[in-house]
C-alpha cells in the first residue's frame, strides 16, 4: 500500500533525506536510489508517494518513491518563465514564417539550447562528484549566445542553478539581451547573424 508524504529534509550531495507522512507519523529514511522514473532531483518540500520497507538496520525506509507532481507537463506549466520561453519560441516561428528571420536562427537556437542543457547537466554531475566545475561565466555566455531556453529547461528539470539569486540575476540579464537583440533584427528587418 502506497503512502503519501512530503520530503522534509534532503541532502542532495549525499543523496538521502527523510519523508514525513501526511498523517504526521514518524519520518522515514529515503535514498536517491528509491526514486523511480524521475528526470529531476528531489528537494525539500516535494510531495511524494512511496512504499515502506524495512531497511538493513531494521528501521522503516521509503522505496519506489514517486513525485506527486511526477508529470513533466505539470512541472513545466508551473512557471511563468517557461511560458515566456514558449512565447519566445512561437515568436521565432512566426518571424521565420513571415521571412523576418532566417530558419537558420531556429536551428542555432535549438543547437545552442541542447549544448547549454548538456553543459548544465555536466556541471551538476561534476558538483555531485566533487570534480572540476564549469565556470558560471561560461554558462552565462552560452545563455547569451542563444542557449537560454536550454538553460531554463536545465534549471527546471535538473534543479541546477535554480536557487542562487546572484546567478539568476545575471542569467535573466543574458536572456533580456538575447531577446532584445533578436527583437531588434526582426523589427528592423535586418539579417540575424546566423
Amino acid at each position: 500500500m502506497r503512502s503519501q508524504g512530503k520530503i522534509t529534509h534532503w541532502d542532495d550531495e549525499k543523496g538521502f533525506g527523510f519523508i514525513t507522512p501526511q498523517d504526521d507519523g514518524t519520518a522515514v529514511f529515503v535514498h536517491i536510489s528509491a526514486f523511480t522514473r524521475s528526470a529531476r532531483r528531489p528537494q525539500t518540500g516535494d510531495p511524494v508517494s512511496y512504499e515502506i520497507t524495512q531497511g538493513k538496520d531494521g528501521k522503516p525506509q521509503a522505496e519506489q518513491v514517486r513525485f506527486s507532481d511526477q508529470s513533466v507537463g505539470k512541472l513545466l506549466r508551473s512557471s511563468p518563465a517557461v511560458l515566456f520561453a514558449v512565447l519566445f519560441i512561437c515568436f521565432l516561428l512566426v518571424s521565420v514564417y513571415f521571412n523576418r528571420l532566417s530558419w537558420l536562427a531556429l536551428v542555432a537556437y535549438g543547437a545552442a539550447s541542447v549544448i547549454t542543457f548538456i553543459a548544465y547537466a555536466w556541471d551538476k554531475s561534476a558538483a555531485q562528484r566533487g570534480k572540476w566545475r564549469t565556470a558560471e561565466s561560461t554558462l552565462h555566455f552560452m545563455s547569451l549566445a542563444g542557449g537560454w531556453p536550454g538553460a531554463l529547461a536545465a534549471q527546471r528539470l535538473l534543479r541546477h542553478k535554480s536557487s542562487k539569486q546572484k546567478f539568476l540575476v545575471v542569467y535573466w540579464l543574458t536572456v533580456f539581451l538575447n531577446v532584445a537583440a533578436i527583437g531588434y533584427f526582426v523589427w528592423t528587418g535586418g539579417t540575424y547573424p546566423v
